[in-house]
């Protein structure tokens, strides 16, 4: 007998993204229940076996069940349509403990209410499904967690069979969506903990400007370089939960590629690139050259002052050593000793030695911010590299820590400019994945946002990059 044809209409195909799942629950096509039981059934796979810290199935199943009476009532869909969110490990979620992944803080009692950042998501519909694993204290860009083991890299795992980092901070978080567990994962980013797993496992990760998302209930890393945000599927996911998160209204200020003006830094960001980021991001400027797009080389030299200004640990080690310096002096044992040691930095640097670091930023701010006055946005790799092999980075601490240097390298700088990153895939299909980071300096989200959905359209009309799930 024949098999039935395959349908081409694309309301018959399952959702690619969360704006996609948001419109099927509210046309009927699906149920919030159906495509929630979808992402608890792939959360209960191998491949999320170290994702989830602690799940949180039974409010989830309310929350969907919830959009669906009241879809059947004609009642207006929530913007999130009761469909799977997952959170990190350091945002209160009422009544589950805050732990940051860390053995130190096994004793936590549960949040008595919601943090501001998981209210929202909350009060648009949202199915919280857990709490996820993260670098104790989102302190690196590998993803490595010594207490709940380490969640290997899913996209990778199709490509290539050694084991590879997920990236971090947000690495339980990305391997939700990666493999369909959550539509979007709630993170932080202080150096780059959403772009840097977003790029090493093919998805969308959007550092917007700090002050436009309240960090309140979260537990700190810096208090000046923290950024309450998300991980995604697409760019106009990225819009919608940044959206919610920030409770504003996004307008991404969109152009045609050929009226795009972008710059590539040529100070620092293009140095060291493995092979297989040179050429995704070769590539990338090749299609929107190819487009009409203005892409000029800018020097960006305050970029090599960077290192000079955090040689002593910068914001992250003064900070996170206030926080925690009392938790150490009781508990050092608990900490992972990789982590206990980068935030001992801090505890050498002195009143003086921080106001000096918070003034030289801000001449630093302002020296970057000129030279990037006319152009719509920056274009870098946002990482160096692909994801490297896990192994390695379990024993050897030299290796680990100059790992974890590159993968922070170009990320970070948005962080000290105060600035606004998308992180958008740029490989081929069935190559290891690669993100273009679209930056720019504070307050220009709805341009970087807007210069990221015309890019990421270009990409999938020119190279048809992959964005693996």
């Amino acid at each position: 007998m024949a098999s039935a044809p395959h349908s081409t209409d694309p309301a018959d195909l399952p959702p690619r993204d969360l704006c996609d799942a948001v419109q099927a629950v509210a046309d009927g096509r699906s149920s919030a229940s159906a495509l929630l039981q979808a992402a608890l059934t792939a959360a209960d796979s191998p491949a999320n076996a170290r994702a989830y810290l602690r799940r949180f199935d039974a409010q989830a199943r309310l929350a969907a069940t919830a959009v669906d009476v009241a879809r059947a009532a004609n009642l207006p869909v929530p913007p999130l349509a009761g469909l799977a969110v997952s959170v990190k490990d350091l945002f209160d979620v009422a009544g589950w403990p805050t732990t940051a992944a860390s053995r130190s803080l096994s004793a936590a009692l549960p949040a008595l209410a919601d943090c501001p950042a998981v209210a929202r998501l909350r009060a648009a519909g949202a199915a919280l499904t857990g709490h996820t694993n993260l670098s104790e204290f989102a302190y690196s860009g590998v993803g490595i967690n010594p207490h709940h083991g380490t969640p290997v890299n899913p996209v990778t795992a199709s490509i290539n069979p050694t084991p590879r980092v997920p990236g971090g901070s947000t690495s339980g978080g990305a391997v939700t969506v990666a493999t369909g567990a959550a539509w979007a994962a709630l993170g932080s980013d202080t150096g780059g903990s959403i772009r840097i797993p977003a790029a090493l496992q093919g998805l969308v990760g959007f550092k917007n400007t700090q002050r436009l998302t309240p960090l309140q209930g979260a537990i700190p890393l810096s208090s000046t370089l923290d950024t309450a945000c998300a991980i995604t599927r697409s760019v106009r996911d990225a819009v919608l939960v940044h959206g919610i998160l920030a409770a504003r209204t996004p307008a991404p200020l969109r152009k045609p590629v050929h009226a795009l003006r972008l710059a590539v830094p040529g100070t620092l960001m293009l140095d060291g690139l493995d092979a297989d980021v040179a050429r995704a991001f070769d590539r990338t400027l090749d299609v929107l050259r190819a487009g009409g797009a203005l892409i000029e080389d800018l020097p960006l030299g305050a970029l090599a002052d960077l290192a000079g200004l955090q040689a002593q640990g910068g914001f992250t080690a003064a900070e996170s050593w206030a926080w925690h310096r009392s938790r150490l002096a009781a508990q050092e044992a608990d900490y992972d000793p990789r982590v206990a040691q980068r935030i001992r930095r801090g505890e050498a640097m002195s009143a003086a030695d921080y106001i000096d670091l918070l003034h030289a930023r801000s001449l630093w701010i302002a020296r970057v911010q000129a030279e990037l006055q006319g152009f719509d946005a920056v274009l870098a790799p946002t990482v160096p590299m692909v994801a490297p092999a896990i192994a390695p980075l379990l024993t050897n601490d030299s290796r680990f820590f100059a790992i974890n240097a590159m993968l922070l390298r170009n990320a970070s700088v948005v962080n000290m400019l105060d600035g606004c990153a998308l992180s958008i895939p740029c490989h081929q299909p069935g190559q290891m994945p690669v993100g273009l980071m679209v930056w720019g300096p504070a307050m220009a989200d709805d341009m970087v946002l807007g210069v990221g959905l015309t890019i990421e359209a270009a990409l999938a009309a020119g190279e048809s990059p992959a964005r693996e799930r």
